[in-house]
């Protein structure tokens, strides 16, 4: 237990003995049975208790009686009751034997609230509502019920490091009504009581007893509940665990590691006083960092040495294939930004964004550090594990470099007893072993039956000349191996088409190449050489119709197919193709169509079967180019790109503003660099939430992209505040383009679920007369926008030279 929690026992123990000390040296036995009578009560229902869910507690009946002794007696007879009630409570058949100091809390806390309840009743309120007043009584339960129950939820939130207003409304609130019903029961013997009757209180037992078993009734009622949801997120997790196990499918030597991983980290997000929802997190993280491994080739994981840097590539977009996997399975808590930055460094060189620092979510700081360790301590294919005592030293030595210091700090701490507990703790579950491989011997054939080799046998070499069969074979090889070389040694998409063009004319003869690519069920032409080149560039087929449409859809290649059928679907009917042959394969990826390749002749039936199995055989590799080409397309794209707005981001603009320096030197053209910030987004932000600021952003995105001509450029530089660079304009225009994209940001703020007045500070540098590099044009534009947020002038545009237009906006 922590100190703390101790400290706040302790100081809770003393307050209620002291109080009930100095109550007990002014008690005096009331005259009559009356006390006597609702003393015996209170002792006899203390065992009328209820077991409350989520903690090891119960709220008894007796709760009546002492209300009705804060009502009825002096203040010393009151917590008499409530204290002999508590302990004999804690004592009537517990589910554990209670320790003495759990007691002396209990009745000591139980004290407190009487004495509170005693104070509020008997106080000034009393004068004005009267002794008999229902409303009274009410408020007093009311008082006892949270004095009690704050004073307990405050151990369990310094035992457990949770907050105690959280604790308290998560555990008690949903008990206040049946507090306030046992208060109208507590008014009901009261007024009985007064009419000197005591018989007449008897009859309220039944109702007493009544208003337990209900109560129980619905206590028990949540205990099932409880039990419900804790199966269902057993079943969760166990979903968790099988689909981890399909990634050791795909690597052997991970399932034993993604235990261990989950033990360490685990037990450092512990250490780290994460919150349950991160540590959630952090538990299905460490089980599913590496399910976009599915994604990367088998051959480069299971690779026995170094990795190329080509190959190096291609395994460096799992994180973010894990991540895109994960999106789709909604987890309530986030488990998704743990994956996909789990391989980025503390010093920012790490992938796939390089986040840097605490931009790095606490749960891959943690999964990083915990992963490096264990792959070290680890036998791989490529070398034998280290000692653990080596393996550490080696992540200690990349301390405040690859990972934060504070994990590895409690990790040099704490690495030898986690081996120990990752060593003893083996579930069941890691000693699942796939049967991947066993020899079925049933089931001798498909219902199909299997492939007939005579329906793809291709015409042979002819064995007429031997010595031409083998010069051919040889050639072929060596085509293909070359072609192989070039695909790999290449990830931009129009390279590694142009060098499927070249190497493959010389296998296949052919007058045009065509490889289209699959969009929103579209065939779009990504690279055409050869003859009809703007006929084919101009395409756009449907999937499923024409030629190269039917060979999508039903991913089957076609042989001899006739071209003109591909001109029905040209943005101009009239043209049409003098193409007479088309040889056309599917280009299939990992997980779906990437496209078609196509070979286009003039004559017809110009493609033999030869030509058509060769054809076949480096689809596939053209395929998996094309997949690692687009792949890395789409990472540039995710570089130099805003992900919200869509928009450049600031990588991208630094980049533009030195060029359209340089094309402004030139030309000797002007340049302005326009820095703008929203002011009152904040306001959207705190009033609205995140994600109608996102979509505020995007909004004046769209606007700032429309309202700028064909050579202006705008950019988001980050947070609230965009950056445009517009040339060769004159002041008038310059001033109409502002004040176009200042209305388009207060007409975005009528678009908030409450009109908001959103506006725009600008500040603009001109190009050459405030600068003539990009650095200084950025910093005197952003110079001047702040000064104009500072004056609280908005409409303002902070540009010297522009005196008339500033004092009109003014």
């Amino acid at each position: 237990m922590p100190v703390r929690a101790k400290f706040y026992i302790a100081l809770i123990i003393a307050a209620g003995t002291t109080a009930l000390a100095v109550q007990l040296l002014h008690f005096s036995a009331p005259s009559g049975l009356w006390f006597l009578g609702v003393f015996v009560v209170t002792i006899l229902t203390s065992g009328w208790k209820v077991r409350l869910p989520m903690v090891m507690a119960t709220l008894s009946v007796n709760f009546l009686f002492i209300l009705v002794g804060i009502v009825l007696f002096n203040l010393p007879e009151a917590m008499l009751l409530g204290t002999a009630g508590t302990i004999v409570q804690c004592l009537w058949r517990p589910r554990q034997r209670p320790r003495a100091v759990q007691i002396a809390f209990s009745a000591c806390s139980v004290g407190l609230a009487v004495l509170g309840a005693h104070a509020v009743f008997h106080g000034p309120l009393n004068q004005i509502l009267g002794e008999l007043d229902s409303i009274l009584i009410g408020i007093a339960a009311v008082v006892y019920f949270l004095i009690n129950t704050i004073l307990v939820a405050g151990v369990i939130a310094l035992t457990e490091g949770k907050s105690i207003h959280r604790t308290w409304y998560d555990t008690y609130l949903w008990i206040l009504p049946y507090q306030v019903v046992f208060a109208a029961a507590a008014w009901l013997i009261v007024v009985v009581s007064k009419q000197n009757s005591w018989h007449s209180a008897v009859v309220l037992i039944p109702l007493l007893y009544f208003i337990h078993r209900s109560y129980k009734t619905y206590v028990d009622r949540l205990e099932k509940d409880k039990l419900h949801v804790e199966e269902l997120a057993g079943l969760h997790f166990r979903t968790i665990e099988a689909l981890a196990l399909a990634i050791e499918a795909k690597d052997a030597t991970t399932g034993e590691h993604l235990q261990r991983v989950r033990i360490y980290a685990m037990e450092i997000g512990k250490e780290l006083k994460l919150s349950q929802q991160e540590l959630d997190a952090l538990q299905a993280a460490s089980l599913l960092h590496d399910i976009g491994k599915l994604a990367v080739p088998e051959h480069i994981i299971s690779k026995p040495g170094r990795l190329t840097p080509e190959e190096f590539e291609k395994m460096k977009i799992h994180p973010l294939v894990g991540a895109e996997i994960l999106e789709e399975v909604k987890f309530p808590y986030p488990v998704v930004p743990i994956v996909r930055a789990h391989h980025e460094k503390w010093d920012g060189t790490g992938y796939p964004f390089g986040l840097a620092g605490e931009e790095i979510p606490i749960g891959a700081r943690i999964l990083s550090v915990v992963d490096c360790l264990d792959a070290l301590a680890s036998d791989r294919q490529y070398r034998r594990a280290l000692p653990l005592d080596q393996a550490m030293e080696i992540v200690v030595s990349e301390s405040g470099k690859s990972f934060d210091p504070v994990v590895v700090d409690v990790m040099r701490r704490r690495y030898v007893d986690l081996e120990r507990m990752a060593v003893t703790t083996t579930p069941e579950k890691e000693k699942i072993k796939l049967s991947m491989g066993v020899k079925i011997e049933r089931g001798l054939a498909p219902a199909t039956g299997f492939e007939d080799s005579s329906e793809t046998e291709v015409s042979a070499l002819s064995v007429s000349d031997p010595l031409s069969s083998i010069a051919a074979a040889t050639q072929e090889a060596q085509m293909l191996y070359e072609l192989t070389q070039d695909l790999g040694n290449s990830l931009s998409l129009q390279e590694a088409l142009a060098f499927v063009g070249v190497r493959l004319k010389r296998l296949i003869p052919y007058e045009t190449i065509a490889v289209y690519i699959r969009r929103d069920e579209k065939l779009h032409p990504e690279y055409v050489s050869g003859e009809n080149l703007r006929l084919f560039t101009s395409l756009e087929i449907p999937v499923g119709q024409g030629l190269s449409g039917w060979v999508a859809e039903n991913n089957k290649p076609i042989l001899n197919g006739n071209p003109s059928v591909e001109a029905g679907y040209l943005n101009d009917p009239t043209r049409f193709s003098t193409l007479r042959s088309a040889l056309a394969v599917p280009l299939n990826g990992v997980n779906s169509l990437l496209g078609v390749l196509a070979l286009y002749r003039a004559e017809r039936d110009a493609f033999s079967k030869e030509n058509f199995r060769i054809l076949l055989a480096i689809s596939p590799k053209v395929a998996l180019a094309i997949e690692n080409a687009l792949t890395h397309r789409r990472l540039e794209t995710s570089i130099t790109t805003d992900y919200l707005t869509n928009l450049p981001n600031a990588r991208s603009l630094f980049l533009s503003l030195d060029n359209e320096v340089a094309r402004s030197g030139r030309m000797r053209e002007s340049l302005a660099v326009v820095v703008c910030d929203l002011d009152g987004f904040k306001n959207v932000n705190d009033r609205f939430g995140h994600l109608v600021g996102n979509k505020v952003l995007r909004l004046i995105a769209n606007g700032l992209r429309e309202h700028c001509g064909a050579q202006d450029y705008v950019a988001r530089m980050g947070g609230d505040e965009f950056v445009m660079l517009i040339a060769g304009h004159d002041e008038d225009a310059l001033e109409f383009k502002i004040n176009a994209m200042r209305a388009v940001v207060r007409q975005v703020g009528d678009t908030t679920p409450e009109p908001c007045a959103l506006s725009m500070s600008v500040g603009v540098a001109m190009y050459p007369e405030d600068g003539i590099d990009a650095e200084d044009l950025l910093a005197e534009a952003d110079r001047r926008m702040y000064k104009s947020k500072r004056l609280h002038k908005k409409d303002r545009v902070q540009i010297l030279e522009i005196e008339p237009v500033v004092a009109a906006a003014s």
